[in-house]
């Protein structure tokens, strides 16, 4: 009765009984003190965004369909869709494409962590990094800034009066018939199979790109400095040990049941505990962005970035977003711009090497092996 006479104070209405009598009000005040209490508390919400509010997966039956109507259903969808790694756009050339100004802004592609490979300088210096392989990413649909505007993801900042449009890339090809048929129009004017991820990266309007075109490693050039997004590993509930890497208590002389606990937590003129207090709590499933890490290495054959550090947020085969850290623009230059606005291989007369490595790592094909070799057959 307290918190609702609290509540009543703080709407500025007067708890006379000709307002307590109405009930037009009760649900009003409840609401409010609701909301009091919440922020009092200091609960830190977590939001989570949606690529698309339509329902993806789909529940399975058993159809008790005939091996030749399953085949007949293979046939159907090789058909109607692409396959992975294929473009409708191979035959036809863009002749219209924006030349890459410093104010461009490209997409970015989505990839998975899959393990850490240590590499070395030429001048012995170790350095470790991080394998990122892109999978069967492709473009699914193209937003322009009228319409991007409009969109709750659409964030205007007040010194910032450019015009920015939003591309939706899918990455990894999946079974038509594992999602509804909701999801799979997602994917029509694309033509390609359903995607199992989804992202959307936010670009200027000369940078768009047609849908249902392939993505590819040769996105990103050695050298350049890329931004990561991912998720970092969940580990639970923990203590103050794990998560914050305290010291503890002593483990002997007296010392009982406190060998693991972070010891006081207030005191003081100032009673209470105060906000940010590093305590035991939730440990991990955050997302975390590691900005400038530099390419040492791609390859072009399995779709690899060699990509410096080991400290990409995430386990392996998760996925990572990948897209230019404008922060690092060494590279970013107008004698020497990047791929724009991706990579087509029709663009280059000659097959691209399957190892392509920076000028400042150590080679270890060993041409002089294959050397020896070839002088061995010949003697």
């Amino acid at each position: 009765m307290y918190s609702i006479t609290k509540a009543f104070l703080n709407l500025g209405i007067s708890n006379s009984p000709l307002i307590r009598q109405s009930d037009t009000l009760l649900p009003a005040v409840i609401t409010k003190w609701s909301a009091i209490s919440r922020e009092k508390h200091g609960l830190k919400k977590i939001r989570v965004y949606d690529n698309y509010w339509v329902p993806k997966k789909r529940k399975l039956t058993d159809d008790k369909l005939t091996k030749e109507n399953k085949d007949f259903l293979q046939e159907v969808i090789s058909e109607k869709f692409l396959k992975p790694g294929e473009s409708p756009l191979k035959e036809q050339i863009n002749n219209d494409r924006a030349s890459w100004t410093p104010e461009s802004r490209r997409c970015g592609v989505i990839a998975r962590k899959i393990g850490i490979y240590p590499m070395w300088t030429k001048s012995g210096r170790k350095l470790t990094t991080t394998l990122l392989q892109i999978v069967d990413n492709h473009v699914i649909r193209y937003n322009p800034p009228e319409v991007f505007s409009q969109s709750k993801y659409y964030k205007r900042k007040t010194n910032n009066s450019k015009a920015y449009g939003s591309l939706v890339v899918g990455a990894e090809s999946a079974d038509p018939q594992l999602f509804t048929a909701i999801y799979n129009g997602l994917f029509t004017e694309a033509g390609c199979l359903p995607k199992k991820k989804l992202t959307r990266f936010r670009i200027t309007p000369d940078a768009k790109i047609e849908p249902g075109t392939p993505l590819f490693v040769s996105h990103f050039r050695v050298g350049d400095y890329i931004n990561v997004l991912g998720t970092t590993k969940y580990y639970g509930f923990q203590g103050v040990v794990k998560r914050y890497g305290f010291k503890g208590g002593p483990a002997t002389h007296g010392c009982t049941k406190s060998h693991r606990r972070p010891g006081c937590i207030g005191g003081g003129r100032k009673r209470g505990v105060w906000k940010g207090k590093k305590m035991p709590g939730l440990m991990g499933g955050r997302r975390r962005l590691m900005v400038g890490l530099k390419i040492w290495r791609i390859n072009t054959k399995y779709n690899v970035l060699y990509v410096h550090g080991p400290a990409v947020p995430g386990v392996n085969k998760n996925y990572v977003t990948i897209y230019d850290s404008y922060a690092y623009k060494k590279r970013h230059i107008k004698e020497n711009p990047p791929p724009f606005p991706t990579f087509y291989p029709e663009d280059v007369d000659e097959p691209l090497l399957e190892d392509i490595y920076d000028k400042d790592l150590h080679d270890f094909s060993e041409p002089s092996i294959k050397i020896q070799e070839e002088e061995t057959k010949k003697s």
